[in-house]
């Protein structure tokens, strides 16, 4: 699909990749899950050029510091997440858009405080610079990089989320389709000829009953664009100990182990009922034959049966 020059100039900076690109979002001040996910990159020999984090660094585990220094040194691609943007003009919240009284609303003061004591001003500094897109271009593929929807930062868009909806999205970029983040939960689906993917999240698990937390690798093959979703098994325990010392909510404490997120209330009726059920890493072709007959078509994850 072509863009118009105007449609280029509203997106970027454009990242171009002829090997593996790795997308990661929310490390959530996870400092251990980030830890592992880099160290497996290294073992996969995905250079930092070729890495991109669909924001919210910081969230609600303890380590935001260190967590946001780590990514800082990879020299990793990074998306203006609504967290970085609310801590970088020292806002009072989050800026997560939970619904009043839910239980996300409830706890994020917590550790929304939290984080505004570890980072620095260069911290904000540098959150303030993130750009709120990113282009990725692959395998003759051109793919918007966003944090929530394309027009706002905070738009969280689940599996379940109508069609409709994501088309409008998808066609305001101009491009093949989107990378979005925020939801914290993986999926993969072909929106009409498009495409929306969201990698979920490093610092918290898939609301699937195991702690292991997610990313993705998109990779250029001869016939299209393979798409696999990937399980990060990584030391939780320690990093819920460290939530509990720092006095952060237990429920989010508990989530790093059980799996279950404490805030299911905020999940579209179609995510809650899958909560608990463990998802299973998964590998797609994308390629540019219509989506009725590419019998490897990325719709993941398959829904329960």
């Amino acid at each position: 699909m072509a863009l118009s020059n105007d449609k280029m100039n509203t997106f970027g900076p454009v990242v171009r990749a002829d090997g593996a690109v790795a997308i990661f979002g929310g490390p959530y001040s996870n400092l251990e899950a980030t830890q592992a996910f880099f160290a497996e990159m290294a073992r996969l020999g995905i250079a930092s050029e070729r890495i991109i984090c669909t924001g919210d660094v910081v969230a609600y585990c303890a380590d935001a510091a260190a967590t946001t220094a780590l990514v800082r040194a990879s020299g990793c691609h990074v998306v203006m997440g609504n967290v970085e943007e609310n801590l970088a003009a020292g806002a009072a919240d989050c800026g997560c858009g939970f619904e009043e009284g839910s239980t996300c609303d409830r706890l994020s003061m917590a550790w929304f405080a939290h984080a505004t004591a570890q980072v620095s001003a260069d911290d904000r500094a540098w959150m303030r610079a993130l750009p709120r897109s990113i282009v990725l271009e692959i395998a003759d593929h051109r793919f918007a990089v966003v944090h929530g929807g394309v027009d706002s930062i905070n738009r969280t868009i689940y599996a379940s989320t109508d069609a409709a909806i994501k088309e409008i999205e998808i066609a305001n970029t101009g491009m093949d389709g989107v990378i979005g983040g925020h939801c914290g939960l993986p999926f993969t689906q072909h929106v009409g000829t498009a495409l929306w993917h969201n990698s979920g999240a490093l610092g918290m698990p898939a609301n699937d009953g195991t702690p292991r937390v997610w990313f993705s690798i998109f990779r250029r093959e001869k016939d299209g664009l393979t798409i696999e979703h990937r399980a990060l098994h990584y030391d939780h325990a320690t990093a819920a100990a460290k939530m509990r010392r720092a006095g952060l909510p237990e429920e989010y404490a508990a989530a790093l182990g059980s799996g279950i997120w404490a805030s299911a209330d905020t999940l579209p009726a179609a995510e809650r009922n899958a909560g608990g059920i463990p998802l299973r890493e998964s590998q797609m072709l994308l390629t540019r034959a219509s989506p009725e007959g590419n019998p490897l078509q990325p719709v993941w994850p398959a829904p329960a049966a």
